[in-house]
């Protein structure tokens, strides 16, 4: 039955692109042809005083389905006359009484009339439908829906010409979430027609604006080429710049825009709008008004998606581990602690590179088991091996209030000093709610525990935060470790910031060091610590272990010149 359906379907796609006019010449032959069959078989049959007549009631009812009531008032009384015409017996030529053609008229069309009228009615009703399919409720725009169908035909009409292209911009409110808060969705609504009334003014080539979602809309051109859709869009943005009128209050919006185009005959809505979308999240990331779509946006792609959704399963499985690399006491070259760094291990046992996995896990609620695992881990370590060992936490870390407990119970639980056990915040995760990360530094100071700012320079960059905040180190960003060789500048910057922490008591640690000069830069300037590949690479605990007995054997010894050559092999990263 659905196969039927399928097919039933398929057809009625095919002859819905069937020019108007002929859909319309082949059903006035259908109807013709069947009050031509059924007066021939009413004929045939022994003429009208039996049951036959009735078969031209079927034209009747098809053009009440094809032209509703007028159509089939039409047809009913042609199908009458035919009948009227008809003797009563053809045997006999008897002739029928002019109240029994009369009779079987009015009731072919009572008949039609009650079949169109209801037809009309269905028809209605399933335009009201259609219409409200393709419509978004609360602003009354055209949706999503309405969108694809419309791409759809465009695409199809452009790849049959072969000479133009569909171009389609999606717009979205970067601010919504602060006029939602002050105003309510209805004003969201408002500023969506608004939006779309404003942006009607780009000219012909705009075939339509939809709304997509909360705070978006996509704008459909055609016909377009790159320049052109590049212009448009832009001078979408600067419409945008202008006050909007919101439940009476003038607002003005923050737009970012992002456009994709026709590539070849292959185009699909689905694919013209996803493209869209990725080119307005990469102008979002990178705080710009507008990005077109290039391929290289498209980061994410299915295998890592997939790789996404194995991560829970992966840490039942064993498959994570940590890995740590060294950080050494500049002043004397020893080794002053470690960073654990999480990494995962296929079931063929090859590495995954964290990029490929924690950037998105960081952004969801498999951070926290995530979490879980390395801080166990970092603390078996220390109970272990001694020294004190780095973990970094994410945003979502700082506001997990159970989390948070865990991390004390642990501590307790493993036997080893707080003091031993390092959380590194990023600068970016303090700065999203600054009270909250505040307290929640609080409780982990609280436990003993140390806190260290890291990639500390390229985040917030204000000083005045550091004097609320419970922390006791910072982490310079590798940024800043760079251009110590070359650039007089970049080693008065550091020596700032190697100030600004010793003036609160904080330790200093570089990041990123990989040649000997700046080392010796960092040394000079007083820098407490340094991590970098110029000493060792994150590894695992046996490989990390032999590191460090080595080192230690050759420190004993006093062979600075076998440290140096050391330093010169660079392990690989």
């Amino acid at each position: 039955m659905s196969s039927m359906l399928r097919a039933w379907r398929a057809v009625e796609r095919r002859w819905q692109t069937w020019p108007r006019g002929l859909r319309h010449a082949c059903r006035v032959l259908a109807l013709g042809g069947l009050l031509a069959l059924g007066t021939g078989l009413v004929y045939l049959t022994g003429g009208t005083r039996y049951a036959y007549p009735y078969l031209m009631l079927i034209p009747v009812l098809l053009a009440g389905a094809w032209y509703t009531w007028r159509g089939a008032l039409l047809v009913a009384l042609l199908a009458g006359l035919l009948m009227a015409a008809m003797p009563l017996s053809v045997d006999t030529g008897e002739s029928q009484t002019p109240l029994n053609w009369m009779i079987r008229l009015g009731l072919y069309l009572v008949i039609g009339g009650f079949a169109g009228g209801l037809f009309e009615r269905l028809r209605q009703s399933y335009i009201s439908v259609e219409r409200a399919s393709r419509t978004d409720p609360r602003a009354g725009l055209p949706n999503e829906i309405a969108l694809e169908a419309d791409l759809a035909r465009r695409l199809k009409r452009a790849t049959r010409q072969d000479a133009h292209s569909v171009g389609v911009v999606m717009v979205r409110i970067e601010d919504i979430g602060e006029i939602v808060e002050a105003l309510g969705a209805d004003a969201c609504d408002e500023l969506m027609v608004a939006i779309s009334q404003r942006l009607a003014r780009l000219g012909p080539n705009l075939q339509g604006s939809y709304r997509v979602g909360g705070a978006e809309l996509v704008l459909l051109f055609w016909p377009v080429g790159l320049d052109e859709l590049e212009r448009l869009a832009r001078k979408a943005a600067d419409l945008g710049e202008d006050n909007l009128m919101a439940l009476g209050v003038p607002l003005r919006v923050q737009l970012v825009l992002g456009s994709s185009l026709q590539g070849g005959r292959n185009a699909s809505p689905g694919s013209l709008i996803r493209e869209a979308r990725i080119a307005m999240l990469a102008a979002s990331e990178k705080h710009r008004v507008y990005c077109h779509f290039q391929p290289s946006f498209a980061r994410r792609s299915v295998q890592n998606v997939q790789l996404i959704s194995r991560v829970r399963r992966g840490l039942a499985q064993g498959e994570f581990e940590l890995h740590y690399q060294p950080k050494l006491r500049l002043a004397d070259g020893r080794v002053s602690g470690f960073e654990g760094l999480i990494r995962w291990r296929d079931e063929h046992g090859h590495l995954i590179a964290p990029g490929l996995f924690m950037p998105k896990v960081e952004n969801t609620t498999l951070i926290a088991p995530v979490t879980r695992f390395v801080m166990s881990e970092a603390c078996k370590f220390a109970r272990r091996h001694g020294g004190r060992v780095s973990i970094n936490f994410s945003a979502r870390n700082l506001m997990d209030d159970l989390l948070l407990e865990e991390l004390g119970q642990l501590v307790k639980q493993s036997g080893i000093s707080p003091s031993q056990l390092e959380v590194e915040v990023t600068e970016s995760a303090l700065v999203l709610d600054l009270f909250a990360a505040k307290q929640a530094l609080e409780r982990i100071r609280g436990c003993g525990i140390q806190v260290s700012i890291d990639d500390f320079g390229t985040g917030f960059s204000s000083f005045e935060y550091l004097r609320h905040l419970p922390i006791t180190g910072l982490k310079i960003d590798r940024a800043f470790v760079e251009g110590l060789e070359q650039d007089e500048r970049a080693r008065k910057l550091m020596a700032c910031l190697i100030d600004v922490g010793h003036a609160l008591d904080l330790e200093v640690t570089a990041e990123g060091v990989e040649t000997q000069g700046q080392h010796h830069i960092l040394q000079k300037l007083g820098c407490d610590q340094a991590q970098g590949f110029l000493y060792s690479k994150a590894l695992p605990v046996e490989e990390l272990l032999a590191w460090h007995h080595e080192r230690e054997r050759l420190l004993r010894q006093g062979d600075s010149l076998s440290i140096h050559q050391a330093y010169q092999n660079v392990p690989p990263r």
